[in-house]
């Protein structure tokens, strides 16, 4: 998964101002904490993770639930953090997430609790995890042809991502969309996915893919634009642009048949919205990565285990945002992907 430059000293901020927030340099401020808890999944998608998975992460490397309620609390109270979503690899993965979810909900009450799933199994816990004070969540789902399911994820697991789907909306986990990565193979079978979300209630999003693959098989000449997509979309949809309605929003959404359903491309690479990123990741091993393409990570695990305040932690939490990166630089000459993989990352 790579080997990311981890320091657990001050990053440099001798001319940051006396701020609580996690602002940066930019003057954006990161108010939405995604937090990966696992490296494992239980799929292996083509453009996320290598066919063997990813190397295991040593137990005692892993942030406990315990760590990660006081890092969400210290988030929210003190570095004005409004959303934490858990991410993984797969975080139905830890079987310790509703005990996760619900110390969150009770540490930082009225704060949105959400999850990034391929909904692997979610149908034997989405009432549980609702019940635990999970808000919502998003689901990973590129193809609802099971075939073609199977060999982008190199697994037959499509029945129960559906009924996963469908006990999550069952559960109140709601707004539920389906997130879906643009790739060549995808494209032909867009609007068939459309259609579906559109007869299930959910809210569908396409991405296009970036340079986050295990294999480094990512190609620029070959990567599906979000203008080719909206032009196969328009073929058998009428779409109407409506833009963001939150600036930070990474979607832009367009009404499907005048509305009220929308679809949501998010064009990170072709009309990237670095300018207004308001997101701060947690690693699974509890390192601060303040943009996915940075390999510059601060280690709050040591802090937390050494006996570190509050105070202290939320201090380099703020060191690591202040130095956070303009944008991803994809279009840059020269560029280089992360170290890490998505799957390693957290979405």
């Amino acid at each position: 998964m790579g080997l990311p430059r981890v320091r657990s000293n001050h990053p440099p901020i001798a001319d940051r101002p006396d701020a609580p927030e996690l602002v940066d340099r930019f003057g954006r401020v990161a108010r939405d904490l995604r937090v990966s808890i696992t490296e494992k999944c239980s799929l292996r998608c083509t453009y996320c993770m290598p066919a063997e998975g990813l190397p295991e992460i040593p137990r005692g490397r892993l942030l406990t639930a315990a760590e990660i309620v006081r890092l969400a609390r210290i988030a929210v109270e003190e570095l004005g953090v409004r959303e934490v979503r858990f991410t993984g690899g797969e975080p139905l993965m830890r079987p310790d997430l509703e005990e996760m979810i619900a110390g969150c909900a009770a540490a930082v009450p009225g704060t949105p609790l959400s999850m990034t799933t391929n909904a692997v199994g979610l149908e034997h816990r989405a009432e549980a995890l609702a019940a635990a004070g999970l808000t919502r969540v998003n689901v990973s789902l590129d193809s609802i042809d099971r075939a073609h399911f199977a060999e982008l994820t190199r697994r037959d697991r499509l029945p129960s991502v559906l009924a996963g789907i469908r006990a999550a909306a069952c559960a109140g986990l709601r707004p539920l969309k389906v997130n879906a990565v643009l790739m060549p193979e995808t494209l032909s079978g867009a609007s068939n996915l459309l259609e579906w979300c559109l007869e299930e209630g959910v809210n569908l999003r396409f991405i296009e893919e970036m340079p986050l693959d295990a294999d480094r098989a990512w190609d620029r000449s070959s990567m599906v634009s979000a203008q080719r997509l909206l032009a196969v979309l328009g073929e058998r949809f009428e779409l109407t642009e409506t833009g963001r309605e939150d600036p930070s929003a990474p979607a832009e959404e367009w009404l499907v048949d005048g509305g009220p359903a929308t679809v949501g491309v998010i064009a990170s690479v072709t009309r990237n919205f670095c300018g207004d990123c308001d997101r701060t990741r947690l690693t699974a091993e509890g390192t601060v990565r303040s943009c996915l393409f940075s390999d510059d990570e601060i280690d709050l695990r040591a802090g937390l285990r050494s006996g570190a305040s509050d105070e202290e932690l939320a201090g380099l939490w703020r060191g690591a945002m202040w130095n956070k990166w303009a944008g991803h630089g994809i279009n840059a000459d020269g560029f280089e992907p992360p170290r890490r993989s998505m799957g390693a990352i957290g979405g």
